[in-house]
């Protein structure tokens, strides 16, 4: 989609700071970071919400969890499985505050995240 930021991000029209990427997932550092470290995880192939990929292709869906997982590793909020931890997060429907219509999964850690979010 011509008009989605994240697709143009894919297609390398838009910058992004990338720490993360496979042949169908891209994970790069969120513009206004609400945690120490805050990436955001997409699949490169356009889906709306978590919903959506879950229905048309849930196998991108695990290949985008794994993704997530490989950031919190990478950036070492995990290192054996355990503490210190991190939090995933996918806002679905503008309600639930999506502001970019193309899934998108934060990865948020570096910090006590507490409970209840929001």
């Amino acid at each position: 989609m011509t008009d989605c930021l994240f697709c143009r991000m894919v297609a390398g029209e838009i910058p992004a700071d990338v720490v993360h990427q496979t042949d169908r997932v891209l994970a790069f550092r969120d513009i206004s970071p609400q945690a120490p470290t805050h990436v955001l995880v997409i699949p490169k192939e356009h889906h709306a919400t978590v919903g959506a990929l879950a229905e048309t292709d849930p196998a991108l869906l695990a290949d985008v969890v794994a993704a997530a997982h490989a950031v919190a590793r990478q950036e070492k909020l995990v290192t054996d499985g355990s503490e210190p931890g991190y939090r995933l997060v996918t806002n679905t429907g503008p309600a639930a505050g999506q502001t970019v219509h193309h899934l998108h999964v934060h990865v948020l850690g570096g910090r006590d995240l507490g409970w209840p979010p929001g």
